[in-house]
Order: structure tokens, then sequence, then C-alpha cells
């Protein structure tokens, strides 16, 4: 038997459920025990309400493992090896995966810590002591020297904020990141490491503008600071906060044909006060950012792999606490003492 905690509802408690193992694994299908899982924000959103997902269900989407059982087809995998996985499957022959390079926006899309235990085994989480893994999942072995804190985080908002710089405006010498989350420190990091000379972070919270000093960015509490040592406009704008209010900031900043990414604002409460005139004027490029594809995930591990003693990724994560006080680990997780808690069943 494995085990999970289920959430059934908005504000309603999380029950320990136990489920049968499958009685055999069908083709590219993969199973894996959790080792570590972290609350991401969008977990936190689900738990109160104000991202709706089908319910019952496994939440939770950010992990590491070591396989324990896999189907047939499966001959790159090994029993016992440890291993993160990307945080969508997608079939890989829809017109978003084969001809929009996006399988993030697969036409048969299924999300880990999203789908309701009806959809297939129900496993479908990272609040439980297993998941079982689709066949069109991409499965990235982990490096030992890596610790679980430091890995369960990256597939999904690593590898998201480097799909987020994938296409920054060459040459490209500032950047401005609105938030200092998660996301927003890996962002200073993945800019720092590409040669970015100037990378400004900006939080209402001053701990978390502080933090993004250790990640190689300025901190700043308004865009006025930026003015005077880019008199002529930054190049990029990477907006990781969630909030619509900060984005005429970040046009205001921006320079003549600025690259502006939008990351963060995934949930209703976002709507927009530009104008078209704003845009056009400055002949800007504005491009949303959800999720990621499978080479994201690759380069996420790769990144940490080659930075891992340059920056305190494991500073930014709670002890690990036990899956079956999950829900002491989510009120640990609102108060934002960490940017992610973690979790071992």
């Amino acid at each position: 038997m494995v085990y999970a905690q289920v959430f059934a509802g908005p504000n309603e408690a999380l029950q320990k459920q136990e489920f049968p193992l499958p009685a055999a694994l069908e083709a590219g299908e993969v199973l894996v025990e959790i080792s570590l899982a972290t609350i991401c924000g969008s977990d936190l959103h689900t738990l109160t309400g104000q991202r709706l997902e089908k319910t019952p269900c496994i939440l939770g989407h950010e992990a590491v493992g070591r396989i324990v059982a896999f189907g047939s087809d499966r001959s790159d995998l090994e029993l016992g090896q440890r291993v993160t996985w990307s945080i969508a499957d997608s079939c890989g022959t829809c017109p978003p995966c084969r001809e929009h390079y996006l399988p993030e926006k697969c036409h048969h899309l299924f999300k880990y810590g999203h789908a309701p235990l009806a959809d297939g085994s129900g496993l479908n989480g990272c609040y439980a002591s297993h998941i079982l893994l689709r066949p069109g999942t991409h499965i990235v072995p982990v490096p030992d020297e890596l610790p679980d804190s430091v890995v369960a985080p990256a597939n999904c908002a690593l590898a998201t904020v480097i799909n987020a710089v994938a296409l920054l405006p060459i040459p490209c010498r500032s950047v401005l990141i609105q938030g200092a989350g998660l996301l927003g420190l890996y962002a200073c990091a993945l800019l720092i490491e590409r040669g970015v000379g100037r990378v400004y972070c900006m939080d209402r919270s001053d701990q978390r503008r502080q933090h993004s000093a250790k990640f190689g960015a300025t901190p700043i509490e308004h865009v006025d600071q930026i003015s005077a040592a880019v008199p002529d406009g930054i190049d990029a704008v990477i907006e990781v906060a969630g909030a619509s209010a900060l984005v005429n900031d970040g046009i205001a900043v921006l320079r003549p044909g600025g690259f502006y990414a939008f990351v963060g604002m995934v949930h209703p409460d976002t709507r927009l006060e530009i104008t078209g005139e704003q845009i056009i004027r400055k002949c800007l490029y504005i491009r949303g950012v959800h999720n990621y594809s499978p080479r994201h995930l690759d380069e996420a591990i790769h990144f940490l792999q080659l930075t891992a003693t340059r920056y305190p990724y494991a500073a930014l994560v709670s002890e690990p606490v036990p899956l079956d006080d999950l829900q002491r680990a989510i009120a640990l997780a609102h108060t934002q003492q960490y940017l992610r808690v973690a979790v071992r069943p």
C-alpha cells in the first residue's frame, strides 16, 4: 500500500488515505517513491479556493524521488535511480506538441498535482509516498551531489524561469525582476550567470529584497531608482510577483523595443490598466509564460549542478515537515518565513 494526503475542497481538512500499488505497470509508466516535496504558491492558492481544481485530488507537483518500478519501453531508466520529472505529461502528437513547440499546452495535457483521483491511478500528486508517472512525462536523472531541498522546486519554479528568460533581447545588459519570491531569485541567478550587467529586483518585502542581493541582484524599492543608472531604459522586465498593478511601472522603465515577460499573474485577479498606445509607441515585445517544455527542466538541473556552490538555494527551503503533518506545513508556508516549505513522507 501507498498513502497520500487527499484534498477534498477549499478550507477543508486534508485526509490521509491509503491506495493499493498498481498490480502491473503499463508500457512507459514509472512508479517513483517520493523523497521530498515542496509547497508551491499555486498549491496554497488551491487550498484557499483562489484557484479551482477538480476534487478529490492529491496536490503537490514539486518533488524529487527514486524509481521503484517501471513498465516496458523504459530502458533509459534504472531501479533506484534518483529523478525529478516535468509538471505535465504531453501526448507528443497534437499541434501544440509537434508544430507550436508548446507541449505544455498539449491538447491532452495532464498536470501532476492538479488531476482528480478519478483520473488514471489516482496517484497524481506529490503529497504522497509514491507517484505514478505517465508515459509522456519527461524524467530527468538527478546528480547525487544536489540535495533534495535544492532539486525539488526545480520542476516548477526554476524550469519556468528558464523558459521565461529564453527569449531575452540580444544584447541584454539590464533587467528588472518584479518579485523576489523563489522565481525571482532564480531569475536573478540565471541572468547574472548569463552575463547581464545590471539586474534589479523589486519586492514589497524588505527581507525578500535583501535575499535578491545574495543571488547577484541590486535590490530596489521603486523603479525610480533605475532611471539614473539606465537613463535610456532597460532591456527587459520579468514579472514574477503576480500583481498586475506593477505592469505600468515595468512599461515605464523599458527602452523602446524592450521585452516584458508575464510569468506570475496566473490567477483571475490580474486585470491590466494599460493602453495599446503604451505598447505600440515603445514597440514592446510582451510574452506570456506558463510552465515549460521538457528541455527547460533539463536546463534547470544542469544549472543547479553548475551553480549549487555559488548561491544559497538550500537556505530558501525549510527543514522537512512530515507528510503526516501536512496541515502544519501548509500553515508554515502561509507565514512566508520560507520561500518553500519541504514535506517528507
